[in-house]
Parts: structure tokens; sequence; C-alpha cells
């Protein structure tokens, strides 16, 4: 069989979503496998980052699988990874984690990872064939958003003006390199704010930026209809960090709120027990588990005191 891997074209994204959905939803065994993640959006919403790291892999001229890989500053995590089930067991999904892995050398990605099924040795045994190793398990989790005071706990990114967003960005990715270095959310900050997915919340202290989170919210994001969805949120490491864990959550539930969102949606890897606790105490329950698995085989910015959400699914 004659693959080739060539960029993604705009034209062919919604070809692109329907393989995700098929491809994900066939696996997991859904009646309608196309119902997968419902309304939300993963492809076209990460080929508009950077049409530049979206790959389409191609059979005599059909469409026949995707990935994308996202840069995070020096982190960076591959996927949706998709091949139509006529495709599997080919080789397609090979070349596409290739073309990945090429992309990351080239930003000069210092930790790269992904997020994949927990109970599936098949997948395991793929992305270790690339030196990805898995790591942790990280809970998707959600609870109902509970009516929230009027007043806002902070600020949002799309109330500042051109001079104060240049300063935000410049502040988020301190705070994220304080965790990691060279952890930057620039472009999902950035994203979010172009597309209309959401917004990302802001919380302040006299120190300066104590925590963010990118939120997407609705259908077309990758939250999906009646969602708030924290696609990354994070506080200022230390020793008020738990306080401030909180002061995020809270600030996440109200901007949902704002939104006319019934549901908090939001991932916390296991290494982060501490803020893994503070959300059962919320009573957020979980949806889903997925394995995220790392190259190299190092714990990046995973660990007990750091507060974190995110899934790099």
């Amino acid at each position: 069989m004659n693959i080739s891997i060539r960029l993604l074209q705009e034209n062919e994204l919604s070809t692109a979503e329907h393989i995700f959905k098929l491809a994900f939803g066939t696996f997991i065994g859904l009646p309608q496998p196309t119902d997968f993640c419902g309304d939300a959006s993963y492809v076209k919403t990460r080929w508009q980052v950077d049409p530049t790291a979206a790959f389409a892999a191609e059979v005599d001229g059909q469409l026949v699988g995707s990935n994308i890989a996202v840069c995070w500053g020096s982190v960076g995590f591959l996927g949706p990874l998709s091949v139509h089930p006529d495709f599997w067991d080919r080789g397609v999904a090979k070349r596409l984690i290739e073309c990945a892995i090429d992309r990351f050398s080239e930003w000069g990605t210092r930790q790269a990872g992904l997020f994949t099924f927990p109970n599936s040795p098949k997948h395991h045994a793929l992305y270790q064939k690339f030196g990805f190793y898995p790591r942790f398990l990280t809970f998707i989790m959600a609870k109902p958003i509970q009516s929230v005071e009027l007043k806002f706990p902070g600020t949002k990114y799309s109330e500042l003006t051109p001079q104060e967003r240049s300063h935000c960005l410049q502040e988020c990715q301190q705070l994220t390199d304080a965790i990691y270095p060279g952890l930057d959310l620039s472009r999902d900050i950035l994203a979010v704010e172009a597309q209309n997915l959401g917004d990302t919340v802001l919380l302040w202290d006299d120190k300066g930026l104590a925590g963010f989170a990118v939120c997407h919210c609705g259908a077309g994001s990758e939250a999906g209809s009646d969602v708030c969805y924290v696609k990354f949120g994070a506080v200022r490491p230390g020793t008020l960090a738990a306080a401030l864990f909180e002061r995020l959550l809270d600030a996440c539930e109200a901007f949902g709120a704002s939104q006319k969102m019934l549901r908090l949606r939001a991932g916390v890897n296991t290494s982060h027990d501490v803020a893994y606790g503070r959300m059962v105490d919320r009573h957020f329950r979980t949806e889903s588990t997925g394995l995220v698995m790392h190259r190299p085989n190092d714990p990046g910015y995973n660990g007990s005191e750091i507060f974190v959400l995110d899934t790099w699914r």
C-alpha cells in the first residue's frame, strides 16, 4: 500500500474530523461511532493554530488519517491521531507519528508526550517504538456548575487592551516557566481569542499574575455543548499554590456560569495528587481516564506540589 504524508488542507478539515470521530468511536464500541465527542471540535481548532503542524495520510488520493503536533513552548504533544478503521494495522499511524516527531525536533521540544487509552497494549506498544514511555494516568473530571456570585473573581483576557494583553502573555509565560522551563501557553491563549472558543481566566494578586486557565466553551470548541472545559490551568508554584488553585477553580466555575454552561470539565494528572484531592473534595467526578506517555522518560512538570490542569488529549 502506497502511503503518502503531507500537510492537512483546510478543505479537508470536515473529512478529517469525521475520520477522527469514526476511528475513536469505533475503537471504544459506540453504537454510532461518529457520535464520539458530540459537537466538540478538535481537528479544526488545532489546525487553525498551526497548519504547518497538521499532517494528512493519503492512500490512492483518499484521505485516510491525520495527526496534529501541538507546541506549548518547550513542551509538545501529538493528537488527535486518527486513522480510518478500514486502514488500521497497515502502517498509517506509524508514518503520522514520524511527522509529528520531526516537527518536535524542529521546534526544539524538550518534553514530548501524548494521551492514549490506558487499556490498550496495542497503542502502548506502538508509541513505545518511538521512545514514548508510559508515565501517569490522567483523569478527565467534571462537575455540575452551581450558581455563583455575580462578581467575577478575576479578569478575562478578552477584556484587556492590546498593551495589557502583551503584558499578560509575558506574565503567563513567566508563571509556566517557573513550573517547567520553557513551558508556554501563548499559542492556546491567542487561539481561544482568535477563534472565539471561550476565554482565558486570569487571577492576580499583589505579586502579579497568580494563575490562569485557558477555557473552551460550547459547541465547536474542544468542550462541546453546555460544557466549560479547562484545556490548561496553572497557578504560581510556592507555599500558597493550594489556596491559589482553589481560587482558580472558583474562577473557572464562575466563568462557565457566566457563559450559561452546565458542566465544568478539566483533566488532572494523577501525579498532582494534592490538586486531584482538592477536585474530589469539590465533587468533581471522573468521566474517563487516559494514559500519558512521555518522550523522553522524564516526569516533566508532573509532581505532587505542582497545581496544573491539562490532559494532552
